[in-house]
């Protein structure tokens, strides 16, 4: 069976599969990550690992923490969690990289933890980042991490796969933030949401990995859970400038793993070697599967500016120049673009010249050791005597956190990932994104403004969607997991039912909300009467996209608590889907029935109680009806150990 390059990583990192087993997306995979990153929310994650029953962690190097977050807050509070962190990393045997040291992704980066052809998770949603160099970093929920310092792996569902193909080059002035904001502003209906991307094609080999690092970073805005580039030579090249700095610089501030020969214990040439051995069994075969292509010339994308509001909503930055919309604040920084490169661009820009009247130009790199190259290479200055605000190296402004905030009524323009209403202060301020560039010329100008002129042309892109069939399979039935279940099947007909209209927001956090609660007023926003209807054992179809909205985990255990039996559904936010397994509620794909299902019963009530009993043939990989059978993807043993014992946090216990 053939693999495209995201399903060869899954099979390196999958744990447990049954013999001669090649992973497909679609499988439920047992995972082992080579490495896990949490930051400030390390302190949210070590009560649920010791409310687990754990004591110590399965691999000590597994883990890395990094503060990053909120190190502008000195408060009593904050400093005390710090030092809590810093302490359980001590204990327990961890990397840890204290406040100022950089954001987590780009130490993740530096000190070789994502390193290409590895499967690394955070708990944090730009772990994307590390698809820039060949890595599948992909974001994971705080119980995962939780599960996985106790007994090292957690569990996956492979995703669907989309390859994007990049023809063409840059022209002078465009950036990989161009790129990243071209795509999502072409592609914005949802095309890739819950995908993961494999980027593809000549126009890679023009991109500096610092371009992928942006592009691959906000892989996360355009609604895919990972975004991951080829290793190709570019990247062995960045990778022995890098072999080459790191032992200039010495291992001064490098975590206690170091092998003993006074070389990097993960930045070094005989690791070098071995990728370039190893390299070749992770390109994908000719014939892999891609469930769509998109294929996309970068020779037409022009600086772009996204918002507000809104990272899809794109124009051309020249555009926005013509209309001289006065701007106040202006940023550059982030694990987007807060870079070497990214600097030298904007410095570029700025030199000589002196931020506008009225506006305030806020500077932070994303690591002390890119700030030291800044200042070395006269970057910093450049900012400095242009009258910029220099913050630490650190998240701040981007996430709302510390000084430099959007306030009421104010337009801010910005070198990071997200402008959501009140994501970098006020809800009543508007952000919006470009590259440094951009960014910089923005700031000088006090109004938006860019410093390339450039013919703009449409973007050249297209997509094709593949189906392939789903043959049903036979599956390995676990102690305890039904081999066939049998419910009466019930359609709720909307597509994107979010989870204010499963479980109402009202309801979250009273905290003394028994089961019997949840199942009352469960759907109770999108069908009052559903509660009262429905019968235990019940099976509820879904339309697409289904649970997309909060992360509230009562989305999924109100239903379990009401007594339905699984839920199917066309697709699923992955936030759902992951928080139902992990609370031993079990959710499936099959867009065949749910297509079959809105052709036969239309939207004329809200739930409508079909009569039809269905056999779900686990064991055989197929729902059966009286008329018609539907192949389903395989439920593996991974996600059936969670719905037997009941969740994550009992498979955990019994796996300490």
């Amino acid at each position: 069976m053939s693999q495209n390059m995201i399903e060869k990583i899954c099979q390196k990192y999958a744990v447990g599969l049954e013999k001669g087993q090649k992973v497909v997306s679609g499988d439920f995979i047992s995972i082992r990550p080579e490495h896990i990153m949490t930051h400030d929310n390390t302190g949210a994650v070590i009560p649920k690992f010791k409310g687990i029953g754990a004591t110590r962690m399965a691999n000590p190097r597994q883990a890395v923490f990094a503060l990053d977050h909120d190190i502008q807050n000195k408060d009593e509070k904050n400093l005390a969690k710090y030092a809590k962190i810093e302490a359980f990393a001590k204990e327990m045997g961890n990397d840890f990289y204290p406040a100022g040291r950089g954001i987590g992704h780009q130490v993740m980066i530096e000190e070789g933890y994502a390193w290409p052809g590895t499967m690394v998770v955070a708990s944090d949603s730009h772990s994307n980042t590390y698809g820039g160099v060949g890595s599948l970093g992909t974001p994971i929920v705080r119980t995962d991490a939780a599960a996985i310092w106790a007994t090292g792996r957690t569990w996956w569902q492979v995703p669907s796969v989309a390859k994007v193909v990049l023809n063409g080059s840059l022209r002078p002035g465009v950036t990989g933030k161009d790129v990243i904001i071209a795509l999502a502003g072409r592609f914005n209906k949802d095309e890739v949401l819950n995908f993961v991307l494999e980027f593809v094609g000549e126009g890679v080999k023009s991109l500096s990995v610092e371009a992928r690092l942006t592009i691959a970073n906000m892989t996360t805005e355009w609604g895919a859970l990972a975004g991951v580039f080829p290793i190709d030579e570019v990247l062995y090249t960045w990778i022995e400038k890098r072999i080459a700095k790191v032992d200039a610089r010495g291992l001064q501030g490098v975590p206690s793993d170091v092998d003993g020969n006074g070389s990097h214990p993960r930045i070094n040439k005989a690791r070098l070697e071995a990728l370039r051995s190893e390299a070749p069994m992770l390109q994908p075969d000719v014939d892999a599967f891609y469930a769509k292509e998109i294929t996309f010339d970068l020779s037409t994308v022009e600086p772009f500016i996204a918002g507000p509001h809104n990272v899809k909503t794109m124009r051309p930055a020249s555009q926005f120049k013509a209309e001289k919309k006065k701007i106040d604040k202006a940023y550059l920084l982030s694990c987007t673009n807060g870079r070497l490169e990214d600097f030298e661009q904007a410095a570029k820009v700025m030199e000589g010249k002196k931020v506008a009247e009225g506006v305030k130009l806020y500077v932070a790199a994303s690591s002390d050791e890119i700030q030291k190259d800044a200042e070395a290479l006269g970057y910093w200055k450049t900012f400095v005597d242009a009258g910029a605000i220099i913050l630490p190296a650190s998240c701040g402004p981007c996430i709302g956190l510390g000084e430099g905030l959007l306030e009421d009524g104010e337009v801010g323009i910005s070198a990071t990932n997200r402008n959501f209403k009140g994501r970098m202060g006020s809800k009543d301020a508007e952000a919006y994104l470009a590259s440094p560039a951009v960014v910089a010329a923005s700031a000088v100008a006090g109004y938006f403004d860019t410093p390339y002129e450039m013919e703009s042309s449409p973007i050249q892109a297209e997509i094709k969607v593949n189906k392939k069939d789903i043959a049903a399979a036979s599956v390995a039935i676990v102690d305890g997991f039904p081999e066939v279940l049998e419910g009466e099947l019930l359609f709720c007909n909307q597509d994107s039912m979010n989870t204010d209209g499963i479980y109402p927001g009202k309801y979250t956090y009273m905290d003394d909300f028994k089961p019997e609660d949840q199942a009352r007023v469960v759907m109770e926003n999108y069908d009052p009467e559903f509660s009262g209807s429905v019968k235990e054992g019940d099976i509820l179809v879904g339309g697409y996209t289904f649970g997309t909205g909060s992360s509230r985990e009562q989305a999924a255990t109100a239903l379990k608590f009401r007594g339905i039996a699984l839920v199917i559904a066309g697709t699923f936010n992955q936030t759902y889907q992951r928080n139902a397994i992990n609370n031993g509620f079990l959710c499936i794909e099959s867009p065949e029935l749910v297509d079959d299902f809105k052709a036969r019963y239309g939207k004329a009530n809200l739930t409508e109680y079909t009569g039809l009993k269905a056999k779900i043939d686990f064991k055989n990989s197929k729902i059966i009806l009286s008329d018609k059978e539907y192949a389903i993807g395989p439920v593996g043993a991974a996600a059936q150990e969670l719905i037997v014992v009941g969740g994550l946090e009992n498979w955990v216990k019994n796996n300490l």
